[in-house]
């Protein structure tokens, strides 16, 4: 009788493992059998998990981006500093991002996923629809689109494995750290002028669980690369965009939410809005449907603002 072969699990570094996406992919790969090296700054901070192995460091030292990718087999990035001032984002978004990406390349890793955003697109009222070919922002644009857009460029020059690049519109979802059920409430709870915006704007989003699930799929290969058309799947050994959104919403959809929940009123003006859609056809035809409604996202951010 032979014996039966077990697969080895993969094993994928996670880099900002202790935010908001980092934490909701390493449960994702851990949920797929993978092995996880949850890279953090501060000890204890890792997600507390089976096959999460916690590995503290700055992913833009070298030598420390060098060591905890040797014998990976993938690679994912969630970090960028977006509340901090343009040269800190350089450094640790651009910069950072780069010196990992090529630590990853020169070990042999095989797939390089990185966490980037829809606000890398030009959404100028008018532009209509986005999609993987879609004009990016220019340089007069803010800072975090910019350094965004640059991560993005940084990625791609680094050539010897595949890398996906998965772009996000806003993120919901629970967590301390978390911008739009957390972070941007406080501040319409706070201020009344961030109260005020135009009900017809488009509100892109996904839902962090979902955006893991892809981030997930994609590194532990249950994405099948194609050769050379990126709507089948990542380019093998190229870089591959690849939007992450859900179904179309409003501001009126997510400003409503957040100040009936807070118990104040919002303030609807007249303006050009963007009021186009993120189109993720791209990540249907990979094999990727969002699980979570609308409906169910808001309800989520409404009963922790509530509670």
């Amino acid at each position: 009788m032979s014996e039966t072969s077990v697969p080895t699990p993969p094993v994928v570094v996670v880099t900002g493992a202790n935010g908001l996406v980092g934490a909701a992919v390493c449960a994702a790969l851990v949920e797929r059998g993978a092995r996880v090296r949850a890279v953090v700054r501060r000890a204890g901070t890792a997600p507390a998990a089976r096959d999460v192995a916690e590995r503290v460091g700055d992913f833009t030292d070298a030598g420390f981006a060098a060591e905890v990718v040797t014998g990976a087999d993938a690679v994912v990035t969630t970090v960028h500093p977006m509340g901090d001032d343009r040269e800190t984002q350089e450094r640790i978004g651009v910069q950072g991002t780069r010196t990992v990406a090529e630590a990853a390349a020169e070990a042999g890793v095989a797939r390089f996923v990185h966490v980037s955003t829809a606000a890398v697109y030009d959404r100028s009222p008018g532009t209509g629809d986005v999609d993987e070919d879609s004009a990016l922002v220019g340089d007069d644009d803010n800072d975090y689109a910019i350094t965004k857009r640059d991560t993005d460029a940084a990625v791609a020059a680094v050539e010897g494995m595949t890398r996906v690049l998965l772009r996000p519109p806003a993120i919901l979802g629970a967590g301390e750290s978390s911008v739009w059920n957390t972070l941007r409430p406080q501040a319409v709870r706070d201020d009344e002028s961030q109260r005020h915006d135009v009900a017809a704007r488009s509100f892109a989003w996904v839902h962090v669980d979902d955006l893991a699930a892809l981030a997930a799929e994609v590194a532990i290969g249950r994405v099948a690369t194609s050769d050379d058309d990126p709507d089948l799947g990542p380019v093998e050994g190229g870089c591959t965009p690849v939007n992450v959104a859900a179904s179309p919403a409003t501001v009126r959809d997510y400003l409503g939410t957040v100040t009936g929940a807070l118990g104040v009123e919002p303030v609807w003006e007249d303006g050009r809005v963007w009021t186009g859609r993120v189109v993720a056809e791209r990540a249907g035809r990979w094999g990727w449907t969002p699980a979570v409604t609308l409906e169910q996202a808001l309800g989520e951010l409404d009963a922790g603002l509530r509670s």
